[in-house]
Parts: structure tokens; sequence; C-alpha cells
């Protein structure tokens, strides 16, 4: 018993305890994180390697699936004649909101599951990847962006042309302005949201925070969804808004996509 005793006090002495949150921890000079690098502005060496590709590739098919599911989403209530029979606009903000969870959590190993053009432009900002990648990323999740608005006006034209494509449009009642406002607003909880969940801080303290990361982006992505929906029908996301306004390609949906896609950048330049 006195060796087991030993080991237990040995061991105990060897692993201390994590340093606890909160005021406590901001005074110690000893951090328990090692911030990474920054990125370089240009990196040539990636065009290179398979694995800068592969990480396209996955933005690609989780903006696809993103609009693939939201979309069909969206159509699935437009064309109820009542609104009690279908989701509803909670349902249409679990959809996105789930995908994004669903998707993060899928393509963050390959990619870092961006999803959202905002999001890498406010991680090249801050040096967290390099303007070969960004660009590239952006790209590919406008591409596929197009690509998943299409397959859904594929399915039914005549019911995707009647119920506005998902395009984000500003309602009756509101402004432009009002629009602006609140997609400035919405996306800037999104990029916050994002931002603290991936913090090497939380990541050297609380050890389960990586895991759970994709959890308060998804919700962020929901929240702000049952909030703009009534006013844009909810942007915060370039490559969202560009691939539906393609593909629905009205005059409306492109007047309005000014106010949609400005948003999704003036808050972070």
């Amino acid at each position: 018993m006195e060796g087991k005793e030993e080991d237990v006090r040995l061991g105990a002495n060897k692993y201390s305890e994590r340093q606890p949150i909160g005021t406590a921890a901001q005074g110690s000079d000893d951090k328990d994180y090692k911030e990474p690098p920054p990125a370089p502005l240009f990196e040539p060496g990636e065009l290179k390697s398979w694995s800068f590709y592969r990480a396209g590739i996955a933005e690609f098919v989780a903006t696809f699936l993103f609009l693939y599911i939201s979309i069909l989403t969206v159509m699935g209530v437009s064309k109820s004649q009542s609104k009690c029979a279908t989701v509803g606009i909670q349902g249409i903000a679990w959809s996105f909101g789930g995908m994004i969870f669903a998707l993060v959590y899928c393509t963050a190993g390959i990619s870092g599951g961006h999803i959202n053009p905002a999001v890498t432009f406010g991680l090249f900002l801050a040096r967290k990847l390099s303007l070969t990648r960004a660009v590239f990323y952006m790209i590919m999740q406008c591409l596929g962006a197009i690509c998943g608005a299409g397959v859904v006006k594929g399915f039914q034209q005549g019911l995707y042309m009647g119920n506005g494509g998902g395009a984000n449009m500003v309602a009756a009642g509101y402004t432009k302005g009002d629009g602006l406002g609140a997609e400035i607003v919405g996306t800037f909880i999104l990029v916050y949201t994002v931002f603290s969940a991936t913090d090497a801080k939380r990541n050297a303290r609380d050890s389960h925070v990586p895991i759970l990361a994709p959890l308060p982006i998804g919700f962020a992505v929901f929240l702000v969804h049952l909030a703009t929906i009534p006013i844009t029908g909810t942007g915060i996301n370039p490559a969202r808004s560009l691939g539906a306004a393609v593909i629905y390609n009205r005059r409306q949906a492109w007047d309005d996509h000014v106010s949609s896609l400005t948003e999704n950048w003036c808050n972070l330049v």
C-alpha cells in the first residue's frame, strides 16, 4: 500500500492542475499556449502540395452541400400553402446552422472548415492563412455555392423560379440600409464566434474546446438566421448570396445582392 501511495503522490506532483480560466489566469507570465506564427503573405510552394488542392476541394464540396440542403429547405417552406405544415423560419434557421455545424466538423481537419468567404477573408487579415490559400478558398466556395443552387433548380425549375430561388432580397417594409445594417451585425457575430471558438488560449486551457468549436459556430449561424430571415433572408456568407443570385438571376436579386454582399466585407475591413 505504501508503494501505491507513493505513486499517487508522485503522479499528483508531476501532473499539476490546469491553470484556471478567469482573472487568475490572466495574471500569470507563463503562457500555457503557443500562438502559431503568422502565415506568409505569398506561399508559392503551396501550389505544389496535394494538401492545398485537397483543402480547396473540401471547401467546394462543403459549400455545395450547404447550399443544396439549405435552399431545398427554403423551397419546401415557400411552396407550402400553410406555414404550419412546414418547418417554418425556425426550421430554415436550423437547416443553415445545423449544416454549418456538421460541415465544419467534417472539414475542419482538412481545410479549417471555412465554408464562407467572409470567414476566410477575416482569417487572412489575421494572418492565419496566406493570400494564395485565401483566394483559392474563396473561388472554390463560390463555385460550390453556384453548383449547389444549380442542382436545386434542376430538380424543379418552375418551383425554384416561382419562389425566389433562395436568393437574398430585402423584404417589404425594410430599406436597403436596414438590410445592410442587419447583415453587417450578423456577419460580425459569425466571424467573432469563429475567432473566439478557435482561439489558441482556449485550445490550451480547455482541451474540449477544439472538439466543440463547430457547435458555437453553427449555433451562431442559427441565431443570426432567426433574427434576419424576415429582413433579408440572411446572407452573412458572400458565397451563399452569390450562388443563389447567379442561379435565380432576376433583377431584384441582383439589386439587393449588393447589400447582401457588401456587408460581409465592410465590417472586416
